[in-house]
């Protein structure tokens, strides 16, 4: 594994409760070289999958035309979302409707701009057939998802920022196309990568963990 790019003086504890969904603070203007991407990628690896399959893949995006046509999907897709969700905090207005709006705003600036950030990484896996399984899909999506976190918690730690985002899934057939991707390989999550303007990220607000925690049954 290279170590050879900076590294953020961090603890485990705080890579892990300072690791946030970027958007705005992603650095368009910076190049980001390959190989930070794939150093953090040997970290990921090593995340557990069922039975030790390892059945992921990872597609990294970093020629323009081809983040434009994933971009171009992604903003179809988002943009059909954010109108519905639009709609139903007009009807219903969340609890914390200045939270709520905020999200929005950021998530509606990273669909604008998602061909502009340097990096676009697909994680995707290997599924025999490639249907996906009826009913509940935890044991194959446990095999990748855990990996593509350990994925965003390295790059924080080399001062990237990433979104985990999963709208592009509308047209996961026409992205798979284009990028040469095999039927038996579906695609989990997209998370566009970039260092980061700052790197002094904090906690988030959360619910209390009473008000979620159930000991001994519900």
């Amino acid at each position: 594994m290279a170590l050879d790019f900076p590294h953020l003086d961090l603890s485990a504890d705080e890579v892990l409760t300072t690791t946030r969904s970027v958007r705005k603070r992603l650095d368009l203007e910076r190049e980001v070289p390959l190989g930070v991407i794939t150093d953090a990628l040997e970290v990921a690896l090593q995340a557990p999958s069922g039975s030790n399959a390892q059945g992921w893949h990872w597609i990294v995006l970093t020629d323009p035309e081809l983040k434009k046509v994933v971009a171009e999907y992604y903003r179809t897709s988002y943009f059909a979302y954010a109108e519905a969700g639009a709609a139903a905090r007009a009807a219903k207005p969340p609890k914390d409707l200045e939270t709520a709006e905020k999200v929005a705003s950021s998530a509606t600036y990273l669909a604008e701009i998602m061909e502009q950030v340097p990096a676009l990484v697909i994680g995707a896996i290997h599924v025999p057939g490639g249907e996906l399984p009826a009913g509940n899909q935890a044991g194959l999506w446990g095999s990748l998802l855990p990996a593509a976190w350990s994925l965003a918690l390295a790059l924080r730690e080399r001062g990237l920022g990433s979104a985990w985002t999963s709208l592009h899934l509308e047209y996961e057939r026409e992205i798979a196309e284009a990028l040469g991707i095999p039927a038996s390989v579906r695609q989990g999550v997209l998370m566009p990568v970039a260092y980061t303007k700052g790197t002094d990220f904090k906690l988030a607000k959360r619910a209390p963990l009473d008000t979620v925690l159930h000991v001994n049954g519900w």
